[in-house]
């Protein structure tokens, strides 16, 4: 068992970082990941574009508890530039409940653009991106022993995806990460990061999301993701959103490149269903036959029945911005 462990860390490493030369764009580029990786041409990857008039609404999502993201420990937390993102190194004592199964920590990353262009982050919503994107990496640790060994399974992965977005202020959680690329500029270059409250880096709301299978967004794009996208987004400043797109290399060494777009275009969702836990209030029709936000439940009942939809989906329990139930 020991020995399978440690053959699947080898191959882990071999094909994220260099068992094949992989890049985003040229004659290594996404297009031609496949090639190399089979997963990567699969009929469930990821990113995809959310379309929320599609989405399932699911009322029995359980609100994702993140526990341990507030204290980290007290151990220095490891920040890799390794030729593709900047990457965090997480603790196990940081876990996800709101699943059938424990899901650990085991690292962090960010997706961005260049220079001049707001789009880089890799899902979108309703065909719009923002500036970039952070994933945070979880494990099935119940029944795996380590990130390797879960990457190839079914749900043996578990990301949160958070949609960052320009705002006016210096976001000081993320700075935690932005003031130290300097120190790695280049690629395998590594540095050491104090602990820090890694749940402020996560938006609002934590109950607002979007749920579907997937798969990694980079090769070996094994399909064993359980993908949560928040609905709301965390903001960075513009002078933070430059720091990311100008301060790193892809290379080792001269001719330096520039490590940016480092994001996978969306994915075909074919035939797979995108569910969500939360009402929007902007769903077609809703929104002129309620009028307000304040409408009396008898009201609501009145104008769309005992069985209400939204964007399609029938909805039978408490409703989740308003109070009143559906019986």
């Amino acid at each position: 068992m020991l020995f399978f462990t440690l053959l699947l860390e080898v191959i882990w490493i071999l094909a994220a970082d260099g068992g094949q030369h992989w890049t985003y764009e040229g004659p290594h580029g996404q297009d031609h990941w496949p090639a190399s990786y089979p997963d990567c041409g699969s009929n469930a990857q990821s990113p995809i574009n959310i379309q929320t008039d599609s989405v399932t609404f699911d009322p029995e999502l359980p609100t994702l508890q993140p526990h341990g993201y507030d204290q980290p420990g007290t151990e220095p937390l490891d920040l890799h530039n390794n030729g593709h993102t900047v990457q965090l190194s997480l603790p196990p004592t940081m876990y996800l409940e709101g699943f059938p199964r424990k899901y650990v920590a085991a690292q962090l990353h960010l997706h961005w653009g260049e220079t001049g262009s707001l789009g880089g982050s890799e899902h979108q919503i309703n065909s719009e991106a923002t500036a970039a994107e952070l994933h945070i990496v979880h494990y099935d640790s119940d029944s795996y022993g380590s990130l390797s060994e879960a990457a190839p399974m079914p749900q043996g992965l578990a990301v949160l995806g958070i949609l960052i977005e320009v705002g006016e202020t210096k976001n000081p959680a993320y700075e935690h990460i932005l003031s130290h690329l300097h120190e790695i500029r280049n690629k395998d270059q590594k540095t050491s990061v104090p602990p820090f409250n890694v749940g402020e880096l996560l938006p609002q709301r934590l109950d607002q999301f979007f749920r579907y299978n997937g798969s990694l967004t980079t090769p070996p794009c094994y399909q064993s993701v359980l993908w949560t996208v928040f609905n709301r987004k965390a903001q960075i400043s513009m002078g933070q959103l430059e720091e990311l797109q100008e301060t790193l290399f892809s290379t080792e060494e001269e001719p330096s490149r520039p490590l940016v777009r480092n994001y996978r275009a969306p994915q075909p969702l074919n035939q797979r269903t995108v569910f969500t836990s939360f009402i929007q209030g902007d769903y077609t029709g809703l929104g002129n036959e309620m009028g307000n936000w304040g409408t009396p439940c008898q009201e609501l009942r009145e104008s769309l029945g005992t069985k209400g939809r939204i964007g399609g989906e029938a909805v039978s329990r408490t409703c989740l911005d308003w109070e009143c139930f559906y019986p």
